[in-house]
């Protein structure tokens, strides 16, 4: 499917662009091309007066707020190195921009992301980020669920599986919205709203 249209009042939402995440290998889009491409986006919107959402992923160091369930692959109480989860200088440093701090996949649960986005009036988000099975997909079916509409800006996300990011794209992202370049969102961008 191709992008029809962006909402008068469209939200960019950067899932995990963080140090300890972008630093991680990635596939099939390098980290610094999804960072650099989301940069892009995030400079059109501020230009638009639209909101921009920095999304980072963070435990406590005793890991208390982290998701509590049995499963085959634990994270929990992995120490991580100091700044892992600041977000990367490329899109930090803007006062304006929404920070949301999540403890899960998605960046609407346990948060105040859903709250933040209808209070400034947002109907649609444009989502990027790593990974994109993982904080990217559990974000857009919840931005779904929610009854925003969805865009996917699928070169400006990855995953450590490459496999995994095939099928967020190919197979799921197209259930729960449209999806396109970085590039097409732009150019859609500055067709809608200048």
């Amino acid at each position: 499917m191709s992008l029809t249209t962006l909402d008068p009042r469209t939200a960019l939402v950067a899932i995990d662009l963080q140090n300890g995440i972008v630093g991680m290998p990635v596939q099939p889009h390098a980290a610094a091309d999804v960072v650099s491409r989301t940069a892009a986006l995030a400079e059109a919107f501020r230009a638009r007066s639209l909101p921009v959402v920095l999304v980072r992923v963070s435990f406590a160091p005793d890991w208390a707020d982290a998701v509590p369930g049995r499963t085959e692959h634990q994270a929990r109480g992995l120490a991580f190195p100091q700044g892992w989860d600041v977000l990367v200088e490329e899109l930090s440093g803007h006062a304006g921009d929404i920070r949301v701090t999540k403890h899960n996949w998605s960046a609407f649960h346990g948060t105040d992301l859903d709250v933040q986005l209808r209070r400034r009036g947002v109907t649609q988000i444009v989502l990027t980020g790593i990974a994109t099975s993982i904080g990217v997909e559990s974000t857009a079916r919840d931005a779904y669920a929610h009854g925003y509409h969805v865009t996917l800006a699928t070169d400006a996300m990855a995953d450590a599986v490459p496999e995994a990011h095939a099928n967020s794209v190919q197979r799921i992202f197209p259930r729960l919205g449209e999806s396109g370049t970085a590039a097409e969102i732009l150019e859609l961008l500055a067709k809608t709203h200048d």
